[in-house]
Formats: C-alpha cells, structure tokens, sequence
C-alpha cells in the first residue's frame, strides 16, 4: 500500500473524518459549529455510485424531511467536484434525499477533493459509526474495499476501527442464499441469525423457520447445531451403506468365516488389498478366538 494509505491506517478514518466534516477555512478554534464552504443547487448534486448503504427507510426519510422542513440541513453534506459545478456526495446521501423530499432548491455543502478509495472509505466509516449500515451492505462495501483496493481483512479493520473477526463474519454473510441475503437487508434477520445457519445444509429453510417462529439467536444457533449433526449422521449412514452394497463372493466368504468362528465376520476390499473385521461381544469370545488363532490373550 502506498505510504499515505499506510499512514491512514494509522490513525484510523474516524480521524480525516473528524477533518473532512470541519469547513475548509475552519481553524481548530473555530469548528463548532460545521459551517459549510457554499451552498450549490440540490439537482447539481449526486450520489456516488459506489456508496454501500443501498437501501433508505421511507418512514426515516420521510421524518427527516419534515425535520430539515423546519430547521433547514443542520450538518452540511460532503461532496467532492466531478466537473464544473458537478458534485458527487462523500458522505451524506440520506440528508440529499431527505432534503428533495422537502422540497429543497439548495443545500450546504463541505467540499472535499478525494480519490475514488478515500470516498468509499469515509462512506463506509461514517455509516457504520453511525449504525446506519444494514449487515448486508456493510460487508458488500468491506468486499468492494478488497476487491478494488487489495486490503487484507487486517487492514480492513484498521480502516473502519473494527477487529478482523467482524470483518471476517461480515464477509461470510455474502455466502448466504439471495433469498435469504434479502431477510437481513429488509431486517427480518439479523447478522447473529444470519452467522448461525450461514454453513448449514439448508439456510434458506432454517431462515423461513427463523422469521416464521420469532426465534432468537441462540435458538437460531441450536438449529445449526441439530443440522450440523444430522449431517454428520447422513455421511455415517452413506458410508455404512457403501459398506454393505459387496459383491455375493464376499458376502459369500463372510458368512463362511462367521459359521466357522462363530463370531461376526465383515470383510471390505480397498482397491487390491482391504481389512476384515472380527467383532466379539465377551472376553470369553476373544479368549475363543485367540485359541483358534493359536494367539495368547
């Protein structure tokens, strides 16, 4: 990573998010409260496209509208300059589109000229700090980071201030079926839900079963627990079934070797050599069998 990302790093994005929100002429004595740098016409504003908060409740937009009604937009919306007279939002968009709901001809903007990374950097800080991610954006935005950016999840979570297991947990989310990738977006799930039955056999059933019966995440996990073990049951039967489906020879010598030890005989075959299993229910059998072995016990 370049020597300025590695400094970012550092210190974390909680801290040029701190500088970001801060007016462009602003000294440290003068940064309460935000003032913006201008105010530019509401239609030469833009989401960027790279925000991860893809989703914005109706109803929370609608209050803050009636908010921003009557007390105009408290905290400036960040921006940086795409072309002339063009911005493109940083950081901010749900205050944007609460303010075209109240009919807004102008907002006051913080100008900040970043790269494309940094953008989506303090996009993704900002809406976790403030919890305004839902689980499903919020690993979307830490998988967009690594994939276009080449962060290890160690990094990752110096960036966003998070250790690496969230970062980690959070990416296995996206491993989830889309349907029910949809019931943590929309809420019926949360991520506790979502990590519990991620590695199950069947998540979309055990999400329904979830939703349907208002189970908390602990029942969720005992779920995952009962389906991990039906599992490990499924492969002993399918091995034991393997076992049993020989050929009549050697079934044949099987029944042979049982008649004349009178003990129960399974013979298997691995390729050209195998193993013959000899199962006895007492000492006094063994003793039986060693004799017939010429073997001392």
């Amino acid at each position: 990573m370049a020597d300025d990302t590695k400094k970012r790093l550092g210190r974390g994005l909680a801290a040029l998010i701190g500088e970001i929100d801060q007016p462009a002429s602003g000294d440290a004595a003068s940064r309460a409260p935000v003032r913006p740098d201008r105010l530019v016409p509401i239609e030469h504003v833009s989401r960027n496209p790279n925000n991860p908060r893809r989703s914005f409740d109706k109803s929370e937009l609608e209050e803050l509208a009636s908010s921003i009604r009557k007390h105009g937009i408290v905290q400036p919306v960040v921006v940086r300059t795409m072309a002339a007279d063009h911005f493109e939002i940083i950081a901010g968009e749900r205050r944007w589109r609460a303010a075209q709901l109240a009919g807004l001809v102008e907002i006051p903007v913080l100008v900040r000229d970043v790269d494309d990374r940094t953008a989506l950097e303090i996009a993704i800080v900002e809406n976790v700090q403030r919890s305004d991610l839902n689980p499903l954006d919020e690993a979307l935005g830490y998988e967009q980071l690594i994939a276009q950016y080449s962060y290890t999840q160690n990094d990752l979570g110096e960036v966003i201030g998070k250790s690496r297991s969230h970062v980690a947990n959070s990416l296995r989310l996206l491993k989830l079926p889309d349907v029910v990738r949809q019931m943590l977006s929309s809420g019926e799930l949360s991520a506790g839900h979502a990590r519990a039955i991620v590695s199950t056999s069947d998540p979309e059933a055990l999400a329904r079963q979830i939703v349907d019966g208002g189970l908390s995440v602990r029942d969720a996990e005992k779920l995952a627990q009962k389906d991990a073990q039906r599992a490990e049951q499924g492969v002993s039967e399918e091995l034991e079934k393997k076992s049993v489906e020989k050929d009549a020879d050697t079934l044949a010598l099987e029944r042979n070797l049982t008649d004349r030890l009178g003990l129960k005989v399974a013979v298997s075959h691995k390729g050209r050599g195998g193993s013959l299993k000899i199962d006895y229910k007492s000492l006094d059998q063994l003793e039986s069998l060693c004799r017939i072995l010429g073997a001392d016990l």
